[in-house]
């Protein structure tokens, strides 16, 4: 890919039914979030699902419709003009490959040659690229549902109910859509591709008034220690969309246990809005439960060691990376209102706290026993810090290093 507009949007989120005349995927503003007028609604909701009836989820859920919805109700993002948009996907697509040496030696973690490059999206492109994941994580789920239901329903119940769980999707992501700086998608069934949120990086830049050009290039570098960790690492991303799709489906409630679930989330709901953990621990059982915490336990790491090697790097090639740094934990901490009680229901509140675990896990290990006795963590499935030892991490070299 060689020019911003085809960096903004996989194939699969052009709809042929709802493209407006002049497509907004060609417009370079989509990159950095001024939002063209075919995003906010010119466009008419798809009439189908991407895939026919029994077509494993699609069956029910639109993940069109998800779309649609996203790229309707989004927010919009900071305005630019167009040569400020071209400058900053340059910009932004500079610091990527910038950060691609100084985290490679940070963390003695190479990325193969032929990884994908980083994508520069917007929010629409943000949401089309998750409701694709989620699409792939979601199938397996989606077939122990129907397995446990009595009967078959109609076509007319299952379009219904598919655009319903299909807007459903599409409000959550458009929701996150304002609050992601980058991400690694693992793109289960796809390839996986790193991609930089360029409205966001804007918009944060702005409120927080850090230098562009030192904050551009201190969240590529967090956001391409997760491209290293899941290229450097083959079995990472694997183990990962296993764990987590084994647990969803274990999750999911059968058609019987639907009442019940209801029941518990009229009696704990309180309790899990001031623990923030999310709606997910409401319904697991103490099993599942301890297996959520292992997954956590990995997804600290992976975070801690991302926010310590932005760090780490952070001196040498980004001279105001202090100020930054104290700015942008400050912003961490400051949800009010609204926007924190969503925090907590949705678990954001506890990924905050995955940095903060991760990143102390991270230095004490390597205080200990050097970057490369850390670099054992990397070595297979059983290496990876447990539940009890991110909060414990000399119990992690005592075990992995004797």
């Amino acid at each position: 890919m060689t020019d911003s507009a085809k960096d903004t949007t996989r194939d699969s989120d052009r709809d042929p039914a709802s493209a407006p005349a002049s497509d907004p995927a060609s417009d370079p503003a989509r990159d950095t979030g001024r939002e063209p007028v075919a995003d906010r609604g010119d466009a008419q909701p798809p009439t189908t699902a991407s895939d026919p009836p029994g077509a494993s989820s699609a069956a029910y859920v639109d993940y069109d419709f998800a779309k649609w919805t996203g790229r309707t109700v989004v927010k919009p993002g900071p305005q630019v003009t167009r040569d400020e948009a071209d400058a900053i996907v340059a910009d932004l697509r500079a610091a990527a490959a910038e950060a691609r040496e100084p985290v490679a030696t940070t963390s003695r973690l190479h990325a193969p040659d032929d990884a994908p490059p980083p994508l520069i999206v917007d929010r629409v492109g943000w949401i089309s690229a998750n409701v694709d994941s989620f699409k792939a994580m979601l199938d397996p789920v989606v077939d122990k549902l129907v397995a446990t239901r009595k009967g078959a329903d109609s076509p007319a119940v299952q379009a219904i109910g598919g655009k319903v769980t299909g807007a459903e999707m599409g409000g959550l992501l458009a929701y996150l859509s304002s609050k992601i700086l980058g991400q690694y998608d693992l793109a289960p069934g796809g390839t996986p591709r790193l991609l930089l949120v360029a409205p966001n990086v804007v918009e944060v830049e702005r409120k927080l008034g850090v230098s562009p050009r030192d904050f551009r290039r201190w969240v590529a570098m967090h956001e391409e220690t997760h491209r290293v960790q899941f290229t450097a690492v083959p079995w990472l991303r694997d183990h990962l969309i296993a764990r987590s799709q084994s647990l969803a489906v274990d999750l999911a409630p059968t058609a019987e246990e639907v009442g019940q679930r209801l029941d518990q989330l009229a009696r704990n709901l309180p309790g899990v809005i001031s623990s923030g953990e999310g709606l997910g621990q409401l319904f697991a059982t103490p099993e599942q439960k301890a297996r959520i915490a292992e997954l956590t336990a990995v997804m600290s790491l992976l975070e801690g060691h991302a926010d310590v090697v932005m760090d780490d790097v952070g001196p040498s090639v980004i001279p105001t990376v202090d100020d930054i740094r104290r700015k942008f934990n400050a912003r961490r901490s400051g949800a009010v209102g609204i926007d924190r009680l969503l925090r907590k229901l949705l678990g954001i509140e506890a990924k905050m706290r995955q940095y903060r675990d991760g990143a102390v896990f991270v230095r004490a290990v390597t205080d200990e026993v050097g970057r490369e006795g850390f670099n054992a963590v990397w070595s297979s499935p059983d290496t990876l810090p447990r539940a009890t030892e991110i909060l414990d991490p000399g119990a992690w070299v005592r075990r992995v290093h004797g």
